[in-house]
């Protein structure tokens, strides 16, 4: 069970709560990858899409993530991050 929990706790989510956002990234980034794919072969559509939704994911996951106190992450988490 705790396969399914360390990592999401320790980014402060549930297991549920962590497979939405992990879902919505994910589909997020398929659709970013079509519309460059479909740019390069069209240059004239989707010209600001791939680099918009990398830098809205980049700021959902990076710049506005809500860090956890090292000692509230759970030690098997801790030591894969430190690997």
């Amino acid at each position: 069970m705790r396969l399914f929990t360390d990592h999401p706790a320790s980014v402060g989510e549930s297991y549920v709560e962590h497979l939405g956002m992990a879902s919505g990234f994910g589909f997020r980034m398929v659709l970013g990858g079509i519309a460059c794919l479909v740019h390069g072969v069209l240059p004239f559509l989707f010209t600001k899409t791939g680099s918009r939704i990398i830098t809205d994911l980049h700021g959902r996951m990076v710049t506005n993530r809500t860090r956890i106190a090292p000692e509230t992450v759970p030690e098997t988490e801790r030591a894969r991050q430190i690997a």
